[in-house]
């Protein structure tokens, strides 16, 4: 008998959003008045069009597929050159940050990355993910098997789960135990936190001195607006040695529904075989991506290549500037009700503390009844979100300030 992958068994509840979405439908078949007035304010997904400038690109793209002379059949599995020299000038080259070409690698998302990196790293490392954290960190290292079973919060054993909490404005300080793996996120999704230029020096510093890899996902880097914020880890001295960085266009260039992200593995990158030996990493990624992946398509990369063109650039301000004027009406309206919030001025995220009393789950399904808002709950992204709650920005300004108006009515 064939036998199956028995540490997805281990998977608690199922993945965060189907169980959002499922509480949804449930009210909606329920309540079809309420279904109508419904806003969804919980996973990160855009809401505005295209820029035109990529619409553009894609109409040209698609013209060129539809003559012989022009047409693009497989591509390079790890990228095109013309988008991965895009992203290395802009991106990385312009801020001083020594980046080649091709220790870029152009895949169809971030989530995806993430879970896939996993392929070229041991099953004995010791890995250490936030708490709160995005749930892809987690649940795919139990799926590939780096974790014990989940208790009744929802913690792993095998993990080291580093507290991220208001007191240390939800950057966690590095591990007195040694660990292999470290899963970072700034700016941060769920709580909108940033990292400090002086923090990241102390997380590469730990991973230098412990021979440890930092996965650093910034794929949030675009809404930084305080300049003294490092956009990427690399600004670091020595996380060449140290780390992989995660990017997307997704929430940038609104690219969720076209799907494009790029991961950095630096040729400086090593680590340890079994025998004690170090080897590179970046043959090891290249390798994977050659098998296991045929590229993102043509049409897709020359609309990811229009984003860092000059209309391209003013039309994803001019986004972030949407999602980050949405971020300030709402947390004005979680202040106005008497919550205490973090983020929502350097990320797209607002991390609310619900009212005293109130789990994570007891706080959507009130947000959801009461008020007809979809919003996530802390606890879905670990123990210790419990209590709070996340709102995203990415809505139309009707709705956003519909949303506002219908918290500061809200009835706890």
């Amino acid at each position: 008998m064939a036998r199956l992958n028995s540490n997805y068994l281990k998977l608690k509840a199922g993945y965060l959003f189907p169980e959002i979405n499922r509480r949804v439908k449930a009210f909606t078949d329920s309540n079809p008045d309420g279904a109508a007035r419904l806003i969804r304010c919980g996973i990160g997904d855009v809401t505005e069009p295209l820029p035109d400038s990529v619409r553009k690109a894609m109409h040209a793209a698609v013209d060129e597929m539809g003559v012989r002379e022009s047409f693009k059949g497989y591509g390079p599995e790890q990228g095109y050159e013309f988008l991965r020299q895009a992203i290395a000038e802009n991106d990385y080259r312009a801020r001083g940050i020594d980046i080649a070409n091709d220790e870029i690698f152009v895949s169809d998302g971030s989530k995806c990355d993430c879970g896939n990196i996993l392929d070229i790293f041991g099953h004995d490392n010791r890995v250490a993910v936030m708490d709160p954290v995005y749930p892809v960190y987690v649940d795919t290292n139990v799926m590939a098997g780096h974790t014990g079973e989940g208790d009744a919060s929802g913690l792993y054993g095998g993990l080291v789960y580093l507290a991220c909490t208001a007191e240390n404005g939800f950057v966690p300080s590095v591990p007195q135990e040694k660990v292999d793996l470290v899963y970072l996120c700034y700016p941060n999704n769920p709580t909108g936190a940033t990292a400090t230029r002086a923090q990241l020096t102390a997380w590469v510093e730990y991973a230098l001195a412990n021979d440890a890899v930092v996965l650093f996902d910034a794929a949030y880097e675009a809404y930084i607006r305080d300049p003294e914020i490092p956009h990427s880890i690399y600004e670091i001295p020595g996380a060449r040695k140290c780390a992989i960085e995660f990017r997307s266009f997704s929430k940038n260039g609104g690219f969720t529904g076209v799907r494009c992200a790029f991961t950095v593995v630096p040729k400086d990158l090593e680590c340890s075989t079994g025998s004690g030996d170090r080897r590179p990493l970046h043959p090891l990624w290249n390798r994977r991506f050659s098998t296991k992946f045929n590229g993102v398509g043509y049409v897709t990369q020359r609309a990811a290549e229009a984003l860092y063109s000059g209309e391209g650039r003013a039309q994803v301000s001019a986004l972030i500037r949407h999602y980050m004027g949405n971020a300030e009406i709402l947390v004005a309206a979680a202040k106005d009700c008497g919550l205490a919030t973090f983020g929502g001025t350097n990320a797209p995220y607002i991390w609310v503390r619900g009212p005293e009393g109130l789990t994570s789950w007891e706080i959507f399904d009130t947000v959801l009844n009461k008020a007809n808002v979809v919003v996530t709950p802390g606890s879905g992204f670990g123990p210790a979100g419990e209590g709070y709650f996340r709102i995203s920005s990415f809505n139309s300004r009707k709705n956003v300030e519909e949303v506002a108006a219908r918290l500061r009515a809200l009835e706890w």
